[in-house]
C-alpha cells in the first residue's frame, strides 16, 4: 500500500514540474514575440523615416534648386581654338536655354562633345547663376586624303577628307558648321596617297602603329611647318604606298624622295640643297634624301618667267578651316 501511495506522490511532482517547465517556456515565448516586435517596429520606422527624410530632401531639391527658376540658363559661352562656329558647339552639347544650371550633368555634355570627331577635349563649367561655359579644343587636320562614296542617286563620288596628328579622319563640316566650306580650302593642306579606301571612316582613327609610313608622313607634314622650308616651297602629294619611303610632290613641281625617320634632319638637308640651287641660279627638279652620302639631285636652270610673285603664290600659309 506504501508503494502506491509514493508513486502517487512522485506523479504529482512531475505534474508540477512540467508545469514549471510549460510556463517558462510560455514565458520564453512572449519575451522572444515582443523583442522581435519591438525590433521589426524599430526596423519599420528607421525605413520610414529615411525614406519619408529623403523624399523631404528631394523635393525640397525639386522646388528649392532643380526648377528654381532663378538657376534657368540664359547664356551660353562658347571658346574655341578651331573654326567650329558657337552655335553649331552649342547644338552639339544639347543644353537648350531655359534649363535648370544645377540640373546638368556635365560630364554627360562633355561626353556628348567629344564624341564630335572634330573635338579634341572639351571642358564644361557652370557659372552661376544663370551661364553655362564651354570651351572646346578642335583637332587640327593635316593632311587630306580621297575616299569613295556612293551617292544616293547611284554611282560613286570622291569624298574630301581630313587626317590630324593622331591618325583620325575628320569628315569636311559644312558652311553652317564652320566660318568656310572645307571642299574649298582641301587645296592647302597635301594630299596623302596609298592608304587603303576601306580604312578610312569619318570619326574612326587609323593605328598608326601598323601604318608606320602614315605615321611618317603626318609627322613630315608637321616638321615642315616648323622648318626652314616654309615660304620657299609646300608638300602638294605625299605618296606612303612604298614600304621604305615616302615620295613627294611639292607645289613648285619638286620631286623629293624621303626616308620614313628623322624628317626635321632630312628637311633640314634639303634647305641646304635649295641654297646651293638659289647661289647657283638653279632649281631642284628631283632629289633622293633617302640617300645618306652623296645625294642624287637632278637640276634645273631657273625660268626667267618664275617672277617672286609667281613663286609666292603656293607659299601661302595653311589655314584651318575645314
Amino acid at each position: 500500500m506504501g508503494f502506491f501511495v509514493r508513486k502517487q506522490s512522485n506523479r504529482r511532482l512531475g505534474r508540477r514540474e512540467l508545469l514549471d517547465v510549460k510556463a517558462r517556456s510560455a514565458l520564453v515565448r512572449r519575451r522572444r514575440l515582443h523583442w522581435s516586435a519591438l525590433a521589426f517596429g524599430l526596423s519599420f520606422g528607421t525605413i520610414l523615416f529615411v525614406y519619408l527624410a529623403w523624399r523631404t530632401i528631394n523635393w525640397s531639391l525639386d522646388k528649392l534648386v532643380y526648377q528654381n527658376p532663378a538657376y534657368a540658363i540664359n547664356r551660353i559661352d562658347v571658346y574655341t581654338d578651331g573654326v567650329i562656329s558657337p552655335e553649331q558647339i552649342r547644338q552639339w552639347s544639347g543644353v537648350k536655354p531655359g534649363q535648370n544650371l544645377l540640373a546638368l550633368d556635365l560630364s554627360a555634355i562633355k561626353l556628348n562633345l567629344e564624341r564630335v570627331p572634330h573635338v579634341k577635349l572639351a571642358a564644361v563649367e557652370r557659372v552661376l547663376p544663370h551661364t553655362l561655359r564651354i570651351r572646346v579644343v578642335e583637332r587640327e587636320p593635316l593632311a587630306v586624303v580621297y575616299a569613295p562614296y556612293q551617292r544616293a542617286s547611284g554611282g560613286f563620288e570622291m569624298q574630301v577628307l581630313f587626317l590630324d596628328a593622331d591618325g583620325y579622319v575628320l569628315p569636311p563640316l559644312c558652311r553652317s558648321q564652320s566660318a568656310a566650306a572645307a571642299t574649298e580650302f582641301a587645296e592647302q593642306y597635301p594630299v596623302i596617297v596609298g592608304i587603303d579606301p576601306a580604312e578610312l571612316m569619318p570619326g574612326k582613327r587609323l593605328d598608326l602603329k601598323t601604318h608606320r609610313n602614315l605615321k611618317a608622313a603626318l609627322d613630315l607634314v608637321i616638321a615642315f611647318d616648323r622648318s626652314q622650308m616654309v615660304g620657299l616651297d609646300s608638300l602638294q602629294r605625299i605618296d606612303i604606298s612604298s614600304a621604305e619611303v615616302l615620295e613627294v610632290a611639292t607645289r613648285r613641281g619638286t620631286q623629293v624622295t624621303f626616308p620614313v625617320s628623322d624628317p626635321a634632319r632630312q628637311l633640314r638637308r634639303w634647305h641646304e640643297i635649295c641654297e646651293l640651287g638659289r647661289r647657283l641660279g638653279r632649281t631642284i627638279e628631283s632629289v633622293d634624301l633617302a640617300v645618306s652620302d652623296n645625294i642624287p639631285v637632278r637640276w634645273v636652270q631657273v625660268r626667267p618667267s618664275q617672277t617672286d610673285h609667281e613663286q609666292s603664290k603656293h607659299n601661302h600659309t595653311r589655314r584651318r578651316d575645314v
